[in-house]
């Protein structure tokens, strides 16, 4: 069987001109990275405004397990299928980190037949819009030191700088370090941060900016400390905005790549669901609309972090309205859920799957809150058997909730009709009726309490004391508007990694909150979660190689 990165290496891939030539695109509103891959220029914005926007489709899954889900397998081949069958369609993705790529979870291109290339080139550094994002971070890091050092004219708490550094890699010693050693001219010493990139606030700013002047006010607003009478220090007190906005001036524009059968992919972002809000930016959803007929787009992890945070806070901050929802499941994944290992997943196993659906029955009453018609797509394997397919069909339709089984890792766009076909359907014959599940006007602690009961079955919240201040606080600064992005484990419903299926009778456990003035919400650290994730004992970078024709082998 070839791995993933041999299947992408042997395809044919279109000049990246002639991708852009089937969206109707002209040349000179695309910008070169190579053969393969380019960047929107600014002036695509006004020959596109007048265009009528295309079909919303999301794709989300279940929590995921060591079983695997496919999420992204399947979004790139559903994007493949619809064009099978004759629609216009395109995708569009966030960008992989290197933290998760040279970490535990591999890369995040798709697998088998229903994959984004260049595989290798996406994976690794693409077009520099994770280092432009980590660069103005730091910078504003480094300019705020250096307001300290040099007379600290903003009267700046050094124990209250609540701005961290960031960089691209899983990197557990850099989460809580000491800077300023050394002598006279080497700085203020104080304690310092750094969470991973994909985790930052500038990452949220770009993916939520509407351009560049947006972002530029979104810079502004960033929060990087306190001064000793307890006024919040910003960006622009700082001055850094302007420095801040010409390092991402290219960033803030979206990717142009191809799937393996030439579909047009949009990629452009990378916040994680577990502890960002987890979409690709506003500018690449809204431009995908208005270059097809229907965009299928993916939002990180389960329904419950990265669906709840694309409708809560993407589509609150951008006006986007989802048409409707496609949820990934497998029957691995589900018989996990139900309480067996990984030797017996490949066994037929109906009770397993029984106990272990209840996961599925929740994430399709969630999706059913927010007003979206929803569309279970199973991902196939060869060990399946076919009465557990038969069994998940049944427990959908008894919800009254679409089915389709997907073959897409294995046979591409092919693979995906079944599902396509329900998708259109769908698109043609049910409304959404899309709605939000707190109003801007609650208070903090109810819509941080709505999610963690309505999303996520809690029966309640807990808070530490330094997050009722921070509440306290946040909302007196005039920002109870905000929406929350709750930074939860993936793995369970619960911030417990532990409790699978649909756990009961739980609390979350809300230990810290900040806010996040620029991007436009809250953050909420819930159980032990980090911003810096670790390297598991065998990472995934050590299988990573390149010989001396420059090939890559290794990625997952």
């Amino acid at each position: 069987m070839k791995s993933d990165i041999q299947i992408s290496q042997e395809a044919h891939l279109l000049p990246i001109q002639d991708i852009a030539k089937n969206l109707n695109i002209d040349q000179d509103d695309i910008e070169f990275y190579g053969k393969y891959k380019a960047k929107f220029s600014h002036s695509i914005w006004s020959k596109i405004a007048a265009k009528k926007p295309g079909k919303l489709v999301l794709v989300t899954a279940i929590n995921p397990t060591p079983a695997g889900e496919g999420k992204t397998t399947v979004t790139v081949g559903l994007g493949q299928a619809l064009n099978h069958i004759g629609k216009n369609a395109i995708i569009a993705l966030r960008e992989p980190s290197l933290g998760p790529c040279f970490g535990i979870k591999g890369g995040a291109t798709g697998g088998g037949y229903s994959q984004v290339v260049p595989m290798e080139d996406l994976n690794l550094h693409f077009t520099g819009d994770f280092h432009a994002i980590t660069s103005a971070n730091n910078l504003l890091a480094a300019i705020l030191d250096n307001s300290i050092y040099q007379g600290n004219p903003l009267n700046i708490d050094p124990k209250k700088i609540v701005f961290k550094r960031c960089m691209d890699m899983n990197d557990r010693a850099l989460r809580n370090i000491v800077v300023g050693l050394g002598g006279e001219k080497d700085g203020i010493t104080r304690e310092d941060n750094f969470v991973i990139t994909v985790a930052s606030e500038i990452m949220s700013i770009l993916c939520l900016a509407a351009d560049i002047d947006d972002l530029k006010q979104r810079l502004s607003r960033i929060i990087v400390a306190y001064s000793y009478h307890g006024d919040p220090v910003t960006a622009n007190d700082l001055q850094a905005v302007g420095a801040m906005a010409s390092l991402l001036k290219a960033a803030i524009n979206p990717n142009l790549v191809q799937t393996l059968e030439n579909t047009p992919a949009i990629i452009h972002g990378g916040p994680f669901a577990n502890i960002a809000h987890g979409c690709n930016s506003v500018r690449a959803t809204k431009l995908a609309l208005q270059l097809a007929d229907i965009t299928v787009t993916e939002a990180g992890f389960g329904a419950d972090l990265g669906a709840e945070k694309f409708f809560d806070i993407k589509c609150r901050i951008s006006g986007l309205r989802p048409d409707c929802a496609v949820i990934v499941v497998t029957t691995k994944a589900l018989k996990y859920n139900g309480g067996l290992g990984k030797g017996e997943w490949n066994n037929e196993d109906l009770a397993a799957l029984e106990k272990g659906i209840v996961n599925l029955e929740k994430h399709i009453e969630n999706l059913k809150k927010y007003g979206l018609p929803v569309i279970v797509s199973l991902n196939a394997y060869v060990t399946d058997s076919i009465a557990e397919h038969q069994f998940i069909e049944q427990f959908c339709q008894d919800r009254d909730c679409r089915f389709a089984i997907t073959k897409v890792w294995e046979k591409g766009g092919e693979g995906g009709i079944e599902l396509a076909k329900q998708v259109i359907d769908t698109l043609e014959n049910e409304q959404s009726q899309f709605q939000l599940i707190y109003p801007d006007d609650a208070s903090l602690s109810q819509k941080i309490e709505i999610v963690a009961k309505e999303v996520y079955g809690a029966g309640g919240v807990t808070y530490s004391q330094h997050a009722r201040k921070m509440l306290e606080k946040i909302e007196s600064m005039g920002f109870a508007h905000f929406p929350v992005c709750m930074a939860k484990t993936q793995y369970s419903l619960s911030d417990d990694p532990t409790l699978l299926g649909r756990p009961t009778d739980f609390t979350i456990n809300v230990r810290e909150v900040y806010v996040s003035a620029g991007a436009g919400f809250v953050v909420a650290l819930t159980g032990s979660i980090t911003t810096m994730p670790g390297l598991p004992k065998a990472p995934a970078a050590i299988a990573v190689n390149v010989d001396n024709q420059g090939k890559i082998d290794g990625l997952i």
